[in-house]
């Protein structure tokens, strides 16, 4: 019987690639996977640095995979975002672990396991991005749902982000190997793929000179077998006339912009470092809304340091009048090392948390109108589950996975998980709808 593997993944859906594709390395060196954590042979845990929740998180999952090592558990491996972040701080604070590894060292996991299990303790926590062009990914997601990492690192330098920190600048996968990915997973059945990157509107301007995510979306679409494209996480300074055109007319791309705002108050986004302004902002949101058709969805930041009472006010003020149909705030988190935390003027996190429950209380109340504004269209639905009861449930081109609310179809009976049906929507509520088949 062979070495069996345990796997903890954490934080955002690019670390999931991450770990996927991890768990294609140790496969084809002959490993066995192991869901349950008792069982295993090696654990590894795959750790996010993202905010202070994340890291904590991270910690707490660290020490608790370690309590196995008192049983079956001979390795326990920790890579990702945490490990590369605090490579010389974690090692001796932690030394139940007997590996630290970064992110990008996919091709070093297996040898990693076979040096642990042979009482080694390696350390080994560098940043770099490693594609394995030659590794099926196993996918922990559902099989007709992937995510596709198209890039990794980021360059937009915001003064509240590690990422580029713990990443690195933004380097381009080829769109050759993207699609070439692609078609691997759309032969094993997988209809919905996910465009991911921390930004995605940056996609080969390192590579092409120039950005091309919307023509990576329509070659994408072109692969036999896929029946949905998204993209998560376009920057507003880069969405630009061709890349709209096309998810508008595309009947493969999902009209769907996930737009991460941060803030409207022109003096906020300066010293967030954000490219753009309101007024760039808003001329989007006018020309989207425009457009029609578009499920629009942001995040915003409350509290950034030294945010008065009347800028606050301000992103207030623009979420109710130029409303989104998904929103999500984060209360200002101090990541130390970036240019945000050093800053002498941070806000009380009371009144961090305060201005997100505001922001959040009001866009329930939007979420439920743009629900209800549905009612009475049709629409086709990704078909994910069935609950106890019998009601089946699934996502929209609207809804992303893990994100967005669900879609639930009642008067339907045998519908096959991953197929797509024609929907109706009748009813709705504050995040979900709910619909029959027609």
């Amino acid at each position: 019987m062979g070495i069996k593997i345990g796997m903890v993944s954490l934080g955002c859906a690019k670390n999931r690639v991450d770990a996927e594709l991890m768990l294609g390395v140790l496969v084809k060196e002959g490993f066995e996977l192991e869901s349950d954590p008792a069982q295993a042979d090696a654990i590894i845990v795959n750790t996010c640095g993202f905010i202070e929740d994340a890291k904590q998180e991270s910690i707490d999952t660290i020490l608790e995979m370690a309590e196995y090592k008192q049983d079956k558990c001979r390795a326990l491996i920790v890579t990702g975002c945490l490990s590369k972040r605090y490579k010389d701080d974690l090692p001796p604070e932690l030394p139940e672990v007997d590996a630290f590894l970064g992110i990008g060292e996919t091709e070093k996991i297996a040898q990693v396991v076979r040096d642990c299990m042979a009482g080694r303790r390696i350390v080994d926590a560098d940043a770099g991005f490693c594609y394995l062009e030659d590794v099926r990914r196993v996918l922990t997601t559902p099989g007709y749902t992937a995510y596709v990492k198209i890039a990794d690192g980021c360059n937009n330098r915001c003064a509240f982000c590690a990422i580029p920190y713990i990443r690195g600048n933004y380097i381009s996968r080829t769109m050759e190997n993207i699609v070439r990915e692609v078609e691997q997973l759309a032969e094993t059945g997988v209809k919905e793929v996910v465009l991911i990157a921390q930004d995605t509107t940056y996609y080969g301007k390192d590579l092409y000179h120039k950005p091309m995510l919307a023509q990576l979306l329509e070659q994408v679409a072109a692969v036999p077998g896929v029946h949905w494209v998204r993209a998560l996480y376009c920057y507003p300074e880069l969405i630009d006339d061709e890349l709209l055109r096309v998810m508008k007319e595309n009947p493969k791309v999902c009209p769907y912009l996930d737009i991460p705002l941060q803030h409207i108050n022109d003096k906020v986004l300066k010293e967030m470092n954000r490219r753009g302004d309101g007024a760039l902002i808003r001329g989007l949101y006018k020309k989207i809304r425009g457009l029609g058709g578009f499920a629009l969805r942001t995040t915003m930041i409350a509290g950034f340091p030294g945010e008065t009472e009347e800028q606050f006010g301000e992103l207030m003020e623009f979420v109710q009048q130029c409303p989104f149909d998904r929103l999500g705030v984060f209360p200002y988190s101090e990541e130390e090392g970036t240019p945000a935390a050093g800053r002498q003027d941070q806000v009380p996190l009371r009144v961090r948390k305060s201005r997100a429950g505001k922001i959040m209380r009001a866009q329930k109340k939007i979420s439920r109108a743009f629900d209800e504004s549905r009612i009475g269209t049709v629409c086709e639905v990704l078909v994910e589950g069935q609950e106890e009861s019998g009601l089946y449930y699934g996502r929209s081109q609207w809804e992303a996975p893990e994100t967005d609310g669900k879609v639930y179809i009642k008067l339907a009976d045998g519908l096959e998980i991953g197929s797509f049906v024609q929907v109706k929507i009748v009813d709705a509520e504050d995040y979900d709808v709910t619909g029959v088949p027609v």
